[in-house]
């Protein structure tokens, strides 16, 4: 059987290599570079070592950013009004990726290294479904049950070291986000230690003088910080490193997992939590008040179907043409202020501004007079409160 295989370098995905190889099967590799800087290291010769009779690595960072994380921006993606959905967002495109790869090469089988505990099974599944509706997809990891002392029994065996992981977590890692699961941290009463971290200092250790940064949109995409235009991915990485050796962007939440069980969830996420609360502060100084509210809605439900694994629902897809059609008038700037692991949104500016100084002033420009003030109070609650709350005294 000839199998591709969504190779991450880690050690589930090492063994699985290891596993089908010593099994008789062909086994094709697809690593998908959404970020992972670590994760890359040596990852292709360590494939071949493992068995793997072909492999391939695909840069994707810049589709990742312009087409995952870009429309989370724009839908103010924040799962559980937390989690930026890092991993959720470049689960399905891993998927296409790998996908797209197994029938360029005539593959019986697609596997992936996904627990049956996780949100992942489920992002993968669905995703590979959509994708490579003919191609069986496996899961060993899974299927097995494959412990970390029999995965790395595995490497043992085709004689390999297993790959570099931190000491104490599991890490996911792309450029949107880094999760850190494991350990102490699934005890939700205690602090996670500074040893989880990597993209963000100890606040209290973040420098003394506090730190602005302009971030400018168009369309509700960011396209500038600090008046230099960069590529998405370079933006990302730029924002992430600003925010990050300042303190700011970490998360530390209950979550409620796809498959049915809260989970203790630490994050890092600098520019993903910077970006999202810029956009959504822009919107509100653009868009009418019904626009905002509804939108609201329809940015929870795009949240959640991701979240899902959902990304193919149709629902996701429209929700993201109308998300897409507000986000027109979502043009301007928006300058930040942050300070030892705190951010506040300090000014913003756009040229579809529903916002008017002059109406706002109260010593300058229109001022209803008393009449106009008396008649609008009236007519605002004569059926909602005033008719109302009359005959319901009354009884």
């Amino acid at each position: 059987m000839r199998v591709v295989v969504a190779y991450s370098g880690g050690l589930d995905t090492s063994a699985i290599v290891a596993m089908l190889a010593r099994e008789g099967h062909e086994v094709i590799t697809v690593t998908v570079d959404v970020g992972q800087e670590e994760e890359l290291k040596g990852v292709e010769e360590r494939a071949y070592k493992l068995g793997a009779t072909k492999h391939y690595t695909i840069d994707a960072k810049r589709e990742f950013v312009e087409n995952y994380a870009w429309p989370a921006v724009k839908a103010n993606a924040l799962y559980e009004g937390k989690y930026p959905l890092g991993t959720a967002l470049a689960r399905p495109l891993i998927a296409k990726i790998v996908a797209e790869i197994a029938k360029r090469e005539g593959a019986d089988a697609v596997a992936h290294g996904c627990t049956s505990k996780g949100n992942d099974q489920v992002r993968f599944d669905l995703s590979l479904q959509a994708y490579a509706p003919d191609i069986k997809i496996i899961a060993p990891v899974r299927e097995k049950s494959l412990t970390r002392e029999k995965a790395l029994q595995l490497l043992r065996d085709a004689g390999v070291e297993p790959p570099k992981a931190h000491k104490k977590y599991s890490i996911d890692e792309n450029l949107w986000s880094r999760s850190i699961e494991g350990s102490e941290l699934d005890d939700p009463r205690v602090e996670p230690p500074e040893e989880a971290f990597a993209w963000t200092v100890d606040p209290r250790k973040a420098p003394n003088e506090p730190l602005y940064v302009e971030i400018e949109f168009e369309k509700g995409i960011p396209i500038r910080v600090n008046g230099e235009k960069m590529d998405p991915v370079k933006l990302v990485q730029t924002l992430n490193v600003m925010l990050g050796s300042h303190g700011y962007g970490r998360i530390d939440h209950i979550e409620s997992r796809v498959v049915g069980f809260k989970s203790r969830e630490v994050y890092e996420a600098p520019a993903a939590l910077a970006l999202i609360e810029a956009h959504r502060d822009l919107e509100k100084l653009v868009l009418t008040p019904r626009e905002l509210r509804f939108k609201r809605l329809a940015d929870d439900t795009w949240t959640d179907l991701v979240y899902q694994g959902l990304w193919i629902e149709p629902l996701r897809e429209e929700l993201q043409r109308f998300i897409d059609e507000v986000n027109r008038w979502v043009t301007g700037s928006v300058k930040l202020k942050v300070y030892k692991g705190s951010l506040w949104v300090v000014g913003r500016w756009s040229p579809y501004a529903a916002y008017s100084e002059e109406l706002v002033d109260y010593n300058k420009g229109w001022y209803p007079s008393d009449e106009e003030a008396r008649g609008f109070i009236r007519l605002w609650g004569l059926h909602s409160l005033t008719a109302w709350h009359a005959r319901r005294m009354s009884h």
